[in-house]
């Protein structure tokens, strides 16, 4: 990529003006039969069916798919020749950005896990280290393709990809749930969530990504912690910041989502600013009030709108949109301002795949 400031704005340009974002994966797991109700949750596929987790390596945020990351990179050297499938099968339903297996990946969490210091960091590195690979697999599979797609429904097309390096919030690191609320507790400080970050950030800066994915960030001061990180580590690639919303209004922990986007377009190093894991209902909306507050490239990766039971640990069937529903929102989504798109919790490759058919810049993929 090229200077931080206009590295989202030119690769936005050779994405032909709106670029995909890949999706959540948590609940392949499920879908591959995979039983997660148990206290080691998606660490229980170790002992009952490790071949599913062959299948389904990346992880985005959410509460059955924050947990995975660190189960899935601390047990990647059993399975070497497995863990960029999903990466993979992202890049070949379109998705022009892959956000790496880190988000809940942290030092304090596989420490806490018995790892040491230098494991935990190498852990990080491989998060990264797997979907470099998985991007080189892909080109090298479009290289051999004769079509940009093919009769399995494959899209393979030479294009510029991004590896986005995911770092969750705080609350993630908890597995509290305190990443849907932002509650911190009253004694929480900047220089607490700066220092909590800072050595995950520039392990992660330094491994090879072309950009670091600060997501479901929950309240005002985590993104401030964010952005002063990267001033003060010197991070030299760029960043974008991404927050949850439960109303469509604001911010999870109550903060005005204007005020959190004023955080983003203050840092020059933050060269993209959104809404992910939030309910698709809400977007249009959050759009809106972001570009009351920014010029800088808005993404939205939204979950299928499903309800989660935290008690039950399981997502609540039939609350969400049909694929068909979501799909239909996208292209209105950059018509008011969007210009990256894709999907977060419950959302899978299929949905990226018609999200990639259905954009106008996109026109030549077979309907």
């Amino acid at each position: 990529m090229g200077h931080v400031e206009t590295a989202m704005s030119d690769f936005l340009s050779q994405c032909g003006g709106v670029a995909v974002i890949d999706g959540g994966l948590a609940t392949e797991l499920e879908r591959h039969g995979a039983d997660l109700h148990d206290p080691l949750w998606s660490a229980k596929c170790l002992l009952t069916s490790p071949h599913l987790i062959r299948t389904c390596v990346e992880v985005m945020c959410g509460p059955p798919c924050g947990l995975l990351s660190i189960f899935i990179l601390s047990h990647v050297a059993f399975f070497p020749n497995h863990y960029g499938k999903v990466h993979l099968d992202y890049l070949e339903a379109g998705a022009d950005i892959i956000i790496t297996a880190s988000y809940q990946a942290t030092i304090q969490g596989f420490e806490n896990k018995g790892y040491s210091l230098e494991e935990s960091e190498n852990l990080l590195r491989k998060s990264v280290e797997i979907a470099r690979e998985a991007r080189e697999l892909y080109y090298s599979r479009c290289h051999e393709g004769l079509t940009d797609h093919t009769a399995d429904d494959r899209i393979l097309n030479q294009r510029p990809i991004l590896v986005a390096a995911s770092v969750g919030s705080y609350g993630a690191y908890l597995a509290d749930g305190s990443e849907y609320s932002g509650d911190y507790g009253d004694a929480m400080d900047l220089e607490f969530l700066k220092n909590f970050h800072r050595r995950r950030v520039k392990v992660l800066a330094e491994s090879g990504p072309d950009l670091i994915a600060f997501e479901t960030v929950p309240n005002k001061l985590e993104a401030q912690a964010f952005a002063l990180l990267l001033e003060e580590e010197e991070i030299n690639i760029p960043a974008w910041l991404s927050f949850n919303s439960k109303d469509g209004v604001n911010v999870v922990s109550g903060d005005s989502l204007p005020e959190c986007v004023a955080v983003a377009e203050s840092s020059n190093k933050i060269v993209a600013v959104g809404i992910n894991c939030t309910p698709p209902r809400f977007i249009n909306d959050l759009i809106l009030s972001i570009k009351k507050v920014t010029n800088k490239p808005i993404l939205i990766y939204p979950n299928s709108g499903e309800s989660y039971d935290a008690e039950r640990k399981e997502w609540v069937q039939n609350t969400g949109v049909s694929d068909k529903d979501f799909v239909s929102y996208v292209n209105n989504w950059c018509e008011v301002g969007a210009s990256l798109v894709g999907g977060c919790c419950r959302t899978t490759p299929h949905t990226i795949r018609e999200i990639y058919r259905n954009l106008p810049s996109r026109s030549t993929a077979p309907s």
